[in-house]
């Protein structure tokens, strides 16, 4: 029997690993296949989601959670190989991926026959001004798109929501837009009935690669001073699109924190007790193409480093 696929596309810190943490913690008894298709050297994402750093991770309720390494056909093709199959496999995009490339190969026909494209959820934060679709990658995330999940509206003004469902129809749109709070979203939305059959989807023409983004990886094998890294986060927002990581500072030790950065905010949450012999803080920092040089990020980040 085919097993469908839900494509989750979305820019830089919109909201998609709480959008698929969200699918796999409320699965209902479904097996559901996460392929996490980070953009980074350091595969923050999956630890997310299923708390490890690599591989394929089952989780108790029988879903699993693979990254994606290489080739995408590739990798479903391993995981139509798996006993018991998936019933349904979500595939998280990176955020500077075009979903256009990604629809273009699952619409081969072996993929269509046996792993059908079935459902594309952009998901968008609310919080962003809405002249971000003017974004030509941002656009093209949006116009592949079945169903646009609006996320933190909690941290937007009263009117963000509005304003952003009157700029996705400005772009004459077909997609359902709906409200993600704290990313849920309804299953029957998502998931589709097992008797419906695959549909053919033209991602249109195929376009030049545009690398826009780059990834500077930080780790250290010290703790770190959160008073610092906020000094230093502060001096690097200006230049970032992105920035994802998990370190151990000096005021709470025996316990990492989850750093997100995302649309000009940053949070903190607390995580799992740190790991024997991987690096004590590693964080991802993406941005545009030659803003921020690697020199001046260790500069800045050493600095955050706790004395001895």
């Amino acid at each position: 029997m085919p097993v469908p696929v839900l494509l989750v596309t979305g820019f830089l810190g919109a909201g998609k690993t709480t959008v698929v943490n969200r699918l796999l913690a409320n699965a209902d008894g479904r097996r559901i296949a996460a392929i996490v298709n980070d953009f980074g050297a350091i595969n923050i994402d999956a630890e997310l989601i299923a708390g490890a750093s690599d591989g394929v991770v089952s989780l108790a309720n029988g879903c699993i959670c693979c990254s994606l390494e290489g080739d995408l056909l590739r990798t479903l093709s391993t995981l139509l190989r798996r006993d018991p199959k998936p019933e349904y496999i979500v595939i998280e995009t990176s955020g500077v991926a075009d979903p256009a490339d990604i629809v273009r190969n699952l619409m081969d026909p072996v993929i269509l026959r046996e792993a059908p494209l079935e459902t594309v959820l952009c998901v968008m934060d609310a919080a962003t001004p809405p002249t971000s679709l003017d974004d030509a990658l941002q656009r093209s995330q949006l116009r592949v798109a079945d169903i646009v999940a609006l996320s933190k509206l909690d941290l937007a003004d009263e009117g963000a929501g509005v304003r952003m469902r009157k700029a996705i129809r400005a772009q004459r749109v077909p997609a359902l837009v709906v409200d993600a709070k704290q990313g849920e979203l309804p299953s029957a939305l998502l998931f589709p009935a097992s008797d419906r059959a695959p549909v053919a989807r033209e991602p249109g023409p195929k376009r030049p690669a545009e690398e826009r983004f780059e990834t500077l990886s930080w780790t250290s094998d010290r703790p770190l001073s959160l008073p610092r890294l906020q000094q230093a986060i502060g001096r690097l927002a200006p230049r970032l699109a992105r920035a994802k990581g998990l370190f151990e500072t000096i005021e709470q030790p025996g316990r990492l924190m989850v750093f997100q950065f995302a649309g000009g905010r940053a949070t903190l949450a607390p995580g799992d007790a740190p790991t024997s012999g991987v690096p004590r803080a590693r964080i991802v920092f993406i941005a545009e193409l030659g803003v921020l040089s690697k020199v001046e990020l260790d500069e800045v980040m050493a600095a955050c480093v706790a004395d001895e």
